[in-house]
């Protein structure tokens, strides 16, 4: 049975550390670079209401979430987490990811992936990792494939979007049996600086 707990995690220039208020004011800027609150597939919130998002994350049980973290500067980049983390089956999932506009397409989601995905197979012992999206995140989509990741699936009328309308929800995972195949690939992609 896995024991998820509170961690920092870093490699690439890129800190993970767990989420919390100290990270509003950097987590406003980041989302306001695309203004990315504005897109209907994704979670980001909106300048007001950066202190609520933090709050419901940390009040969410079954959620490790962390704030990305530029390590060289200390800028916050964006922010992800562990979450619908199922102790007894050894499961957890990887989501609520964003980061600011300018640093998508970069090292920074394949970095992020490759220190949660490690520190779940390699450190907690999980034998499966989940990551899922709106049926209409495409580029969510294609970054999850890209990491090698396999799709189980589409759960229709699954879940409310921020503007009340049904989202299906897009399941894939990585099993252990995949894990070192996929670290080899995506620790390929950093070395060549591929996202």
């Amino acid at each position: 049975m896995i024991e998820v707990a509170p961690v920092t995690l870093e490699a690439n220039g890129v800190r993970l550390v767990p989420l919390g208020l100290e990270h509003a004011d950097g987590l406003r800027a980041a989302a306001a670079d695309g203004a990315l609150w504005n897109l209907r597939v994704t979670s980001v919130p909106a300048p007001g209401d950066t202190e609520a998002y933090i709050q419901t994350a940390l009040a969410t049980p079954n959620r490790l979430a962390f704030a990305v973290i530029d390590a060289a500067s200390g800028a916050v980049l964006g922010s992800t987490s562990y979450h619908d983390i199922v102790t007894n089956l050894d499961r957890v999932e990887i989501g609520y990811t964003w980061y600011a506009q300018r640093f998508q397409r970069s090292h920074v989601n394949t970095s992020c992936k490759l220190l949660l995905l490690a520190h779940a197979f390699d450190t907690l012992g999980c034998a499966v990792v989940g990551l899922r999206t709106d049926n209409f995140n495409f580029a969510s989509q294609a970054a999850i494939e890209r990491l090698g990741a396999k799709k189980d699936g589409v759960l229709r009328h699954h879940a409310v979007r921020r503007d009340g309308t049904i989202r299906d929800t897009v399941i894939y995972s990585i099993v252990r049996g995949e894990w070192a195949e996929i670290k080899a690939h995506l620790q390929y992609r950093l070395a060549r600086h591929v996202d």
